[in-house]
Formats: C-alpha cells, structure tokens, sequence
C-alpha cells in the first residue's frame, strides 16, 4: 500500500508511477474473468456514443402533426418518422442496463473481503480502469443527451400517442411493444440518469456500504493528486486522459453523495470536496462547464444545511 500513500500523501519524489494507470493497465490473470464480462459490455459504448451525437430527432414531422391534426398522412409520416427513433433510445436504454451489471461486478470485486477497497483499487490496476471507464462513459452520455431537446420531445409525442390511441392503422404491435419496455426506463432521459445506476447499486445489500463509500473516496482522492500535481498530469501521453481523469472524479462523488447517508460535501466526508471543485476550476471552463454542472444538478446533498457555505459558493 506504499504506493498509494506516496499518492495520497503527495510523497512524489522520485515516485515512477502512477497509482492508478488509466492509459496502460493490463488484467491480471486473477481479474482477467471479470475483465473479459465487463469489456464485453464496454465494446458496445463508442457505439453507442455514436449514436446520440448522430441523433436529429423528427421535430419538423411532429409539427406538422401537431399543426395538422386532421391530416393522416401527416400522422402517419409522424408516427413513421418516431418509431425508428425510439428503437435508437431503447438500444441505449438496454445498454444502460447492462452497464448497470457490469458496475456491479466491478464494485463487487474491488470492496470484496479480505482485501480492503484501497488495496483492491492499487492490486488490480485493469478492473479500476474499467470501473473508471464506466464512470466517464456515463458522464458523457449525460452531457450529450442534455444537449439535445429531440431525445425528449420524440419521446413525448410517441407516448402521447399512444396513450391517446391515435396510431389507428399505423404500426400498433411495433408502438405498444415499444411503449411497455421502454416507459420502465424513462430516468435513462433525465437529469437524473446518473442517478439509476447509484440507486440499483444501493439497493445491492451484498455490498458492504463502508467499503463502498471507501473505494469511492479513495479513488476521488487519487484522481484530485493525479490531476493537481504536475509531477503526475505531466505523464499522460494525451489530453484526454486528463478530461478523462476529470470525468472520473466527479463520477465517484456523484456516486459517493447518493450512496453515504451524509453525501459528499458534508465536513465528515473522506472527500476533500473544496479541492476537488478547485481542480476542475484550475481547468479551461469549456472542459468542465459540463462537470460542474454535473455536480451541480446530479448531486443529492448539495443544498443540506450540512454543505458548508464555500463550497456552495464555488459551484455557484
């Protein structure tokens, strides 16, 4: 665990490594099982990536709907024009559900006896990369889906339609089928998406909720030395990896403020909140407009009585 308090501890001298090696780690034979579950699902993300950001959505159709209710072909072209679209949001949402799998695995592995959660995180470099992975994955599907109005709005008229039983001739068993697996899914398309991982992982009473809480901040603590610390951040081989090192931080206070009863920005928190907010404001604010909103908007105790007025103030 040596390694690890040099990091903490910011003992870096002539320290070669980094503690968590996000541009490099390698399964080891005994992470290799889970490895090779969970990078099956990550495979699948870019793809899915891909597909938001290609996402235009059939807003000029619905209008002319909306404007022209007495039209059926312009219902019909509506309806025609939607239906494809909400298969693209029950692939991500599908995805979702197996990403949410395969943080479960990961966290199950990395908070499991006899190993505490921070030698879990410095033994097995490969599954804490990938449990970063999953984390900055969800982030900048967040961002993207904000981004874009149409995932919303196609989605409202869809269920407005059936719901009003409009579709007449059109395609009714592909819409209801649609309609049912989907409306269970629908906080994939909020604020709150983040939030649908954190409360099924919760609710997983096999994990340990300490050692929970404990990989969570430790890797919070990490990520916040990795990126103030030139003697680190200088060793990235791509700018990249820093955004992704910032995606990261965040993702494990969000989690880390759903999961502890007193949240992240609590004074007994094991996250140093105050220096965490200033590394991503040290940062060029196109790179963490997103972030800090992320904090901002997906946090649960942000506005207790218990957040100290500072920290407020720095996410104002």
């Amino acid at each position: 665990m040596g390694n690890l308090l040099k990091v903490l501890t910011r003992e870096i001298e002539n320290y070669p490594h980094f503690f968590l090696d996000f541009e490099n780690a390698q399964p080891t034979d005994g992470e290799r099982e889970v490895w090779n579950q969970v990078n099956s699902v990550l495979q699948e993300s870019e793809s899915i990536l891909g597909g938001l950001q290609s996402y235009k959505g059939a807003g000029q159709e619905i209008r002319d709907a909306i404007q022209n209710p007495s039209d059926h072909s312009l219902q019909e072209k509506a309806w025609n024009s939607v239906c494809p679209l909400v298969i693209k949001l029950k692939r991500f949402y599908s995805f979702s559900l197996k990403l949410e799998k395969a943080l479960q695995s990961l966290l199950e592995s990395l908070t499991c006896p006899p190993l505490t959660p921070t030698q879990h995180l410095e033994r097995e470099q490969a599954l804490a990369k990938q449990f970063a992975e999953i984390l900055h994955f969800t982030l900048r599907f967040d961002e993207l889906k904000m981004r874009n109005p149409a995932i919303q709005n196609d989605f409202s008229y869809y269920r407005r339609t059936i719901s009003r039983n409009q579709i007449n001739n059109m395609n009714v068993s592909l819409g209801k089928n649609l309609f049912l697996n989907l409306i269970s899914g629908l906080k994939l398309f909020y604020p709150s998406a983040f939030v649908m991982i954190t409360c099924d992982f919760v609710q997983n009473k096999t994990l340990p909720l300490e050692n929970t809480t404990d990989c969570l901040s430790t890797m919070a603590s990490v990520c916040k030395v990795m990126l103030e610390t030139p003697e680190y951040s200088s060793r990235f081989s791509s700018e990249d990896t820093l955004l992704f090192c910032m995606r990261v931080m965040v993702g494990v206070i969000i989690l880390y403020d759903h999961v502890h009863p007193n949240g992240a920005f609590n004074k007994s928190s094991k996250i140093d909140m105050k220096g965490c907010i200033k590394v991503l404001k040290d940062q060029p604010a196109d790179n963490v407009e997103g972030l800090l909103n992320a904090l901002k908007f997906t946090t649960k105790h942000l506005n207790d009585e218990t957040t100290p007025k500072n920290i407020r103030t720095m996410l104002q």
